[in-house]
């Protein structure tokens, strides 16, 4: 039997996790449709959940159809939980875009449309909620040809629109063949003549389907079922089914990871090639099995990876790829699979083998992370949604133990990499990235639940970024000047396209000091990036190493090694953020602040009352069209002011605009003082104090 791997996407409540336990009832899987009200759905498992009535975790769940069986995983709607579904992504042979008949084409709707068509994954677009007053379906088909901008081809229409009757007739509209015709020359050509044979129509719209060309559109109703047997046909004969070779060398990538009943972490891994066994021992990471096939090369450069090494002459270069920032570098790693499941009829089932295209939970590989490759790596991982650009500080409630929070917001961030918990050992804080509030009291929640820790947070502000605003160079010889390390570092500092993430070049001969010091100033690198003269992450630029020296091994007669004439890779360590940060201050750093760009339906008479609100928030309108009696406005808002603006909004509109927000790009602060982030490290921007607390020895 064929698999397919189907995710399951939408906007906030159009109804995504109503269609799944659809799905489930119709194929049998579940007796009786669970409801998101009641908090009995099938996929919405943690406590939070039911509670909430929303989607947290991704989650998987199977079902057989004639000739497939179907891992569908339900994702959150919410925005502020778009890296769960960005995670999901790279594991999909196909999906089902919920649309609401009611509100229409959602912010979160557009987000995710562009990002399944520059994945090129089949999508088939499921309107939901014909059975609800106001529900539309002309309208809501032109908007999604006009805002979402793909091609559709409608299966049927819907009759009884707003009532419990209301029903999906199929049948392929009259405008199917000009549709499908666009992406066919053969079916042009036929179709200029007269007229094309449904046996062929139907087969050129499997092939269009599948390559992501078009996007077949039902209605229907997740609570009556109307609709679905027709979608469920689809799904069997639209979507492309799972490939990928048992027999292969295995290559698989983690999309999740939980923690189980004993503390075991447990991953979600897809299949890709290759079989998986149970006793297996498996390399993991993010070089996987080349990165420990190079672990052994002693002074070489590691081969293959997320990380690349060129050489050229002698000389090398290793780019960091820009998905990678933030997440601190680690070596290969090697487990044994001790259990393994997959998941049937709705339950997952213990087996003692998986092959390629099934979707798997993995025990016993101690250490394994969201993201990392099983076996043979995959093309490297890409983020395709927007970073978090908000930050809090966690403040501990009475009673809190701090090491017990540190615990537990390390096990979070285990779940979710992206919420970067950072701690500040200076002043006793732990900060984390955020989305938006929602996630913030989802977290404070969890915390309580499940580790029963009493926590609040301060305000929430964004994250800014550093770029190097010119080139800057700076060296520290071994055993002169100032220089209390026995090292000699020069470094190099220029900007980078945005984007890039940061670059390491030598220019210096590879073999003109131990492999092991090169890496401990690259490493050192990159950490020290993570706070730039301001506070702020460097995440573009190009650092070239331009001197390198140590003072080689040293022994006396009759004595083991004397450390305190030999260069170590603590020299090198201490002294690379001095001189980064010296390069860093003479290329100058400019703070730049997220900017979402902005959609807004306004009544067009309120323009007047928004503009001055609009400029004081610092909006810059780009684009102003007039539709009828409404005006809709697009630009760009910094990130910082979208709170306001939306609270804003309802008092300037009489609660008839409509606002849309997403994160478009960076840009420098122009507006009040630069925003300054209090330092987590040894600040080597202060040599005195930095030499203090990282060697106890002053320069002079």
């Amino acid at each position: 039997m064929h698999l397919l791997n189907l995710g399951i996407l939408a906007h906030v409540d159009a109804g995504k996790t109503s269609l799944t336990e659809r799905l489930l009832h119709t194929a049998g899987v579940i007796d009786e449709v669970g409801s998101v009200d009641a908090g009995s759905t099938t996929t919405d498992t943690l406590a939070l959940e039911r509670q909430r009535g929303i989607t947290i975790k991704s989650a998987v769940v199977s079902f057989p159809l004639d000739g497939v069986t179907v891992n569908l995983l339900d994702t959150p709607g919410h925005p502020d939980f778009i890296a769960e579904v960005e995670r999901v992504l790279g594991v999909l042979d196909g999906a089902v875009l919920v649309v609401s008949a009611v509100e229409g084409v959602q912010a979160q709707t557009r987000v995710l449309m562009r990002t399944l068509r520059r994945l090129r994954i089949p999508t088939l677009i499921f309107v939901n909620k014909i059975d609800r007053r106001g529900a539309r379906e002309e309208a809501v088909l032109r908007q999604m040809a006009h805002r979402l901008a793909v091609p559709l081809v409608p299966m049927g229409r819907a009759a009884g629109l707003g009532t419990r009757a209301a029903r999906f007739v199929p049948g392929l509209g009259p405008a199917a063949p000009e549709v499908l015709a666009d992406h066919d020359d053969d079916l042009l050509a036929a179709y200029l003549d007269g007229g094309v044979p449904a046996a062929r129509l139907h087969a050129a719209l499997a092939a269009q389907t599948r390559r992501a060309l078009v996007h077949p559109v039902y209605f229907g109703s997740a609570i009556t079922g109307a609709g679905v047997p027709e979608l469920i046909a689809g799904i069997e004969h639209l979507l492309p089914a799972a490939d990928g070779d048992p027999a292969g060398p295995l290559s698989a990538t983690v999309f999740k990871v939980e923690r189980g009943p004993a503390g075991e972490r447990v991953a979600y891994a897809r299949i890709f090639s290759g079989t998986l066994c149970v006793r297996d021992r498996v390399p993991f990471g993010d070089g996987a099995e080349e990165a420990l096939a190079g672990g052994g090369r002693g002074e070489g450069w590691p081969a293959g990876g997320r990380d690349e090494a060129r050489f050229v002459g002698g000389r090398g270069e290793r780019l960091d790829r820009p998905e990678a920032a933030g997440r601190r570098a680690r070596g290969p790693a090697e487990g044994r699979v001790t259990g393994i499941s997959v998941f049937e009829r709705g339950v997952d089932v213990r087996r003692d083998r998986a092959g390629a295209g099934r979707i798997v939970k993995v025990w016993g590989l101690g250490g394994i992370r969201i993201g990392d490759a099983l076996g043979l790596p995959r093309p490297a991982y890409v983020h395709h949604f927007a970073p978090p650009t908000l930050e809090t500080v966690v403040v501990p409630g009475p009673g809190t133990d701090r090491r017990s929070l540190h615990l537990a917001l390390t096990q979070l961030a285990e779940q979710d990499p992206l919420i970067a918990v950072r701690h500040d050992d200076v002043r006793g804080e732990t900060s984390l990235s955020l989305y938006g509030e929602v996630q913030k009291e989802v977290i404070q929640a969890t915390l309580a639940e499940e580790y029963g820790l009493d926590v609040t947070f301060r305000e929430t502000t964004t994250l800014c970024i550093e770029r190097p605003a010119g080139t800057g160079h700076a060296v520290e010889f071994n055993k002169k000047d100032a220089n209390p390390f026995l090292a000699t570092v020069g470094l190099r500092v220029e900007p980078a396209p945005p984007g890039s993430g940061v670059r390491f070049r030598l220019e210096v001969e590879l073999g003109s000091m131990p492999y092991a010091f090169f890496k401990a100033v690259e490493d050192t690198v990159r950490e020290t990036l993570g706070q730039g003269l301001h506070g702020w992450q460097v995440p573009d630029c190009t650092v070239t190493m331009t001197h390198s020296g140590y003072s080689p091994r040293q022994s006396h007669a009759h004595q083991g090694f004397d450390k305190s004439m030999s260069s170590t890779g603590y020299d090198f360590r201490g002294l690379t953020p001095l001189v980064l940060t010296e390069a860093l201050r003479r290329a100058g750093t400019v703070v730049h602040e997220p900017l979402h760009r902005f959609r807004l339906d306004a009544p067009a008479d309120t323009l007047g009352a928004l503009l001055p609100v609009l400029a004081r928030l610092g909006a810059v309108p780009e684009t102003t069209a007039a539709l009828g009696a409404a005006v809709v406005l697009e630009g760009t808002v910094p990130a910082a002011r979208v709170h306001e603006l939306e609270q804003r909004l309802p008092g300037l509109t009489r609660g008839e605009g409509e606002l849309e927000t997403a994160f478009d790009h960076y840009a420098p602060v122009t507006r009040g003082t630069v925003p300054e982030r209090p330092r987590t490290d040894h600040n080597p921007l202060n040599r005195k104090e930095y030499l203090l607390n990282v060697t106890r020895r002053v320069g002079d």
